[in-house]
């Protein structure tokens, strides 16, 4: 992992907008007039999806995804201007939040500034005419890596956001960039700005498996590390789907979340969430309202840093389009307070200090975070299932963190609750056992 990594990373808030789609006009300004309330959640770091003139060539849909970007050092004028887009860092700052950017450098529009000029800069048919190596990907076009003039560029672009306010790079489909392009990349936006955020968009491993297949690159999260403080978890993903549909045993999910911390590097983050852009909301991924609450409550209280999509806070069940307006229904935050909740919960002294255990359970799942600050015990009823559990409390009146309800545990069973239920210790004594010696 990166040496100048923030130690806190596993610890961060980090809310996604959609700026097309981000309040009544899809602006900046729109942005910028919402953060007090984002800040309120607890939130860290936005991150905003790309803020870059959009290609007109081979467009998707009436605007095109903003993942095909014309020009990396524009700015999209459907949102403003550039003073528009400095204001909203500003105020983000004054609130105490960062800017994240997406950084998208495996392909750019057939209509990017830099076709005519470096056709060489990209991978071309036969014909000479540049070509997508996804064909799904048909808006776009990918650049060809390795060219030293091509990463100078491409690394300049970031030092040029970096000096506009720019506090950290969100960069879609890493992988698929040499990764000593990222080292290089962090390397020297670090010496123009220290403790700037890397966040990897890490692949499916069946993605990672085509494209070497295919003599294409394509990096492990393994090695995504090097240059990036936190990564996704999609190695992981289609299990935890397939989990949330009971398609498979829960347990299948949370052997694998067990076996990510034998096969990254130590210390290693992942970014957890339930939701993004690229799929279901968990609202309509999940059987029900309650089970798509108990997984939001896992996630977040799982090791690792915790995304929330916008419109999470609204129990929105759609996934907007990338290619048209498709708002986000704004002004019933009905979740708000759950997920600020959670969020305060990432920067608890326990967990801050302690160690995440996932425990045995025949229902649900049960974790614990514990160390000198105490214990953080949850419980969460991602299976929908009812009656008493066994938990590995001392006997006593416990307050459910999450809506200050009263839980009561005897002879070291429980009511399950209907989502989730976080509390303080104490553990029971073999937990407690356990536990000190992993300390």
């Amino acid at each position: 992992m990166a040496t100048d990594t923030p130690s806190s990373a596993r610890h961060l808030v980090i809310y996604e907008i959609f700026v097309r789609n981000h309040g009544p006009h899809g602006t900046f300004a729109d942005v910028t007039q919402d953060l007090p309330r984002i800040q309120k959640m607890g939130v860290d770091i936005i991150w905003l999806m790309p803020i870059h003139p959009i290609g007109k060539i081979e467009r998707k849909g009436t605007l095109g995804s903003p993942y095909s970007i014309s020009d990396y050092r524009g700015i999209n004028p459907e949102y403003g201007a550039l003073a528009d887009f400095k204001a909203l860092i500003e105020k983000a700052h004054q609130l105490g939040m960062a800017v994240m950017i997406d950084v998208v450098y495996n392909h750019t529009a057939h209509d990017s500034v830099l076709v005519a000029g470096h056709p060489d800069w990209f991978h071309q048919t036969e014909a000479g005419v540049p070509v997508t190596t996804v064909p799904d990907w048909s808006d776009v076009i990918d650049l060809k890596h390795p060219n030293d003039l091509l990463t100078t560029y491409l690394v300049d672009t970031l030092k040029m956001w970096a000096q506009v306010g720019v506090d950290g790079f969100r960069c879609d489909v890493a992988p698929l960039v040499p990764v000593d392009i990222w080292v290089k990349a962090r390397h020297q936006v670090a010496e123009l700005k220290p403790g700037v955020t890397w966040l990897a968009e890490s692949v499916h491993a069946s993605f990672i498996i085509d494209r070497r297949y295919r003599g294409l690159p394509a990096a492990s999260d393994g090695e995504l590390y090097q240059a990036f403080d936190l990564t996704y978890d999609y190695d992981i993903w289609p299990v935890w789907q397939a989990a949330v549909l009971g398609e498979i045993p829960l347990s299948r999910y949370l052997d694998l979340l067990q076996y990510q911390d034998c096969v990254h590097p130590m210390n290693s983050v992942k970014m957890r969430c339930v939701e993004n852009h690229d799929n279901r909301r968990i609202m309509d991924l999940a059987g029900s309202t309650n089970q798509g609450l108990a997984w939001t409550a896992f996630q977040a209280f799982n090791k690792g840093a915790f995304l929330i999509y916008a419109g999470e806070e609204s129990a929105e069940e759609k996934t907007p389009s990338l290619f048209n307006t498709d708002k986000v229904n704004w002004g019933n935050y009905s979740l708000q307070p759950f997920l600020t909740r959670l969020a305060l919960l990432k920067k608890d002294a326990v967990t801050i200090q302690g160690k995440f255990a996932l425990l045995e359970c025949s229902a649900g799942i049960q974790a614990v975070w514990s160390g000198e600050a105490g214990c953080l015990y949850g419980v969460f009823n991602v299976s929908q299932g009812a009656g008493e559990i066994g938990v590995q409390l001392v006997d006593g009146v416990y307050t459910n963190l999450l809506d200050d309800t009263q839980l009561t545990v005897k002879n070291g069973q429980m009511d399950m609750p209907s989502s989730a239920a976080i509390v303080r210790g104490p553990l029971a004594g073999s937990l407690r056992l356990f536990l000190s010696e992993l300390l």
